[in-house]
C-alpha cells in the first residue's frame, strides 16, 4: 500500500525508451535541456538539470507529473512520449513553431 508521501514513477524499460523519446522531442522543438528543465520547475517539477539528463538518458525514471510537464511544454500526449516517430519534416517545422 502507498503512503501519502509515495511518489509514482514510470520505470523505463528495454522495449520503451521515454527518455530518448523525451529528448528527441524536445531537440525537435529546439529546446536546451537546460531550458528545458527551467520550463519544468516554473511547472512545479522539483528537478535539477543532472536529474533531468538522467531521466533522458534512461537511468533515472521520471514521475507521472514529470510526464505530464513534459506533454504541456512539448504539445504532445502521453501516448507520444510512449511511442514517439519523428514527424515529417513539414510537421516538424510547424510543431516547433507552436511552442
Amino acid at each position: 500500500m502507498k503512503s501519502d508521501q509515495s511518489i509514482d514513477r514510470i520505470i523505463q524499460v528495454n522495449d520503451i525508451k521515454i527518455g530518448k523519446n523525451i529528448a528527441e522531442l524536445r531537440k525537435a522543438s529546439r529546446i536546451k535541456q537546460t531550458e528545458m528543465t527551467a520550463r519544468l520547475q516554473i511547472a512545479g517539477i522539483d528537478i535539477s538539470i543532472y536529474s533531468y539528463n538522467r531521466i533522458e538518458k534512461g537511468t533515472q525514471n521520471p514521475t507521472v507529473s514529470f510526464l505530464y510537464a513534459c506533454c504541456e511544454i512539448l504539445n504532445c500526449d502521453m501516448n507520444t512520449l510512449f511511442s514517439y516517430a519523428p514527424c515529417p519534416k513539414n510537421q516538424n517545422a510547424l510543431h516547433s513553431n507552436s511552442i
